[in-house]
């Protein structure tokens, strides 16, 4: 029963290891590059979904061809980007207990770190029914989490905004994507369109939430 009391001790202890956690979800984008490029043909971001990174195959892959030699290291990212999720989710929210409703948000960002696990530990060729699973869990549960969050946390209008027209959109897309209506964007891009919003927003809103902490130690220091 004391653990959440020990959790927002160490968070005010040390208030930029949540936010600094969510912005380094920025690996996620940094390390698909690497894996694309290592490709022995040409990855197109259109039509190869980011799954395919992953594959641990060589060949086709229902109507694509999937060949990725850092498949090992693009998992791994997926193992990483779901703890940054959960953990982040779990520090950030001890800043936004005034609102109980943020739980269900942060829970929900949680939910889908963890489905981003599953994702890593079970890659597309593998156990699909897993890795389907753990797909669906931040393409649905996690966008939901922006939605939620964007209308009850207590931040500027622009970033309440800008956090709600992610989850729409994001939410929007999965719609199109589950149901193969692509709209000339091809399935991997309309799984980026599901995918990114989300990522991005944890980066952004670590951003203005360290931003806001270097404000407050400014301000408590002696002039």
């Amino acid at each position: 029963m004391k653990l959440p009391k020990k959790i927002k001790t160490f968070s005010d202890r040390y208030p930029f290891l949540g936010p600094t956690i969510w912005m380094l979800s920025i690996q996620y984008y940094l390390i698909q590059l690497q894996a694309a490029l290592a490709w022995p043909t040409a990855y197109s971001v259109l039509n190869n979904t980011i799954s395919d990174l992953g594959n641990t195959a060589c060949g086709g892959y229902g109507s694509r061809f999937v060949c990725s030699p850092l498949h090992s290291l693009m998992n791994y990212s997926f193992i990483t980007l779901g703890l940054t999720m959960a953990t982040g989710s779990l520090l950030i929210y001890q800043e936004f207990k005034k609102s109980r409703t943020s739980l269900v948000g942060f829970s929900f960002m949680a939910i889908a770190g963890f489905g981003t696990i599953l994702v890593g530990l079970f890659p597309e060729n593998t156990i699909s029914r897993l890795h389907t699973f753990g797909a669906a869990l931040p393409f649905l549960i996690g966008n939901i989490a922006l939605v939620v969050l964007g209308i009850t946390l207590d931040i500027p209008q622009g970033l309440r905004r800008y956090t709600l027209l992610s989850g729409w959109v994001a939410l929007g897309a999965f719609g199109l994507f589950v149901t193969h209506n692509y709209v000339g964007l091809g399935i991997g891009g309309m799984e980026r369109l599901v995918a990114y919003p989300q990522t991005i927003w944890l980066i952004t809103f670590g951003a203005y939430i360290s931003r806001n902490h270097l404000r407050s130690r400014r301000l408590r220091l002696p002039s």
